[in-house]
């Protein structure tokens, strides 16, 4: 009984170092997919590091020997849809006696953001993408979110996946379709086109 819960325990320990090997590799990858999602800094670290402990938490269900950068991107982009857009909609809380215009002026100043009619322009275009994705099913959704939002290679796509190439050929073309059929309809029903 003592052997075998060494044992158990050696091959834990392994399988660990293993994770934190592979996760050095590729740190630099994770965080700039999270940058390129989030567009700051600060936001695409909170993503990066949920997506790794939960990739860790998750680490027994790898198979070594895949491609663990692929693994690794589905997290993030996963992490970042589920959980971080999110919470980025929760507005910030400032208590109401400190607000007074000056203060609102100011934050707004610092923080560089856009006029407001900017902002909700910005804001109900980037909600229409994203329902647009959200009403993607998820097979297409996938795909075309770790080729053109990660830039993986159909090889990658294909074994994080556990796919043939022509099926991620398929579901990228079916789901970029999709997409720009969406997303015409809504910029004719703006005006935009």
């Amino acid at each position: 009984m003592q052997i075998g819960l060494r044992r158990a325990g050696r091959e834990q320990a392994a399988r660990r170092r293993r994770f934190e090997q592979l996760a050095r590799e590729y740190e630099r990858d994770v965080f700039s997919a999270a940058l390129r999602m989030t567009g700051n800094h600060a936001d695409a670290q909170d993503v990066a590091q949920d997506a790794l402990v939960k990739a860790y938490l998750g680490f027994d269900q790898f198979e070594l020997g895949t491609n663990f950068r692929a693994w690794m991107l589905r997290i993030v982009t996963n992490t970042y849809i589920n959980e971080f857009r999110r919470r980025r909609r929760t507005p910030e809380m400032m208590p109401w006696e400190t607000v007074t215009a000056e203060t609102a002026g100011k934050v707004v100043a610092e923080a560089g953001e856009p006029l407001p009619e900017e902002q909700a322009l910005a804001d109900s275009l980037d909600a229409e993408i994203e329902e647009a994705l959200a009403r993607l099913p998820e097979v297409f959704r996938e795909a075309v979110l770790l080729c053109d939002m990660h830039g993986l290679s159909y090889r990658e796509i294909a074994d994080a996946l556990k796919v043939p190439i022509g099926t991620v050929r398929s579901r990228i073309a079916r789901g970029r379709a999709l997409l720009q059929e969406q997303l015409k309809q809504y910029a004719r029903s703006k005006g935009l086109i």
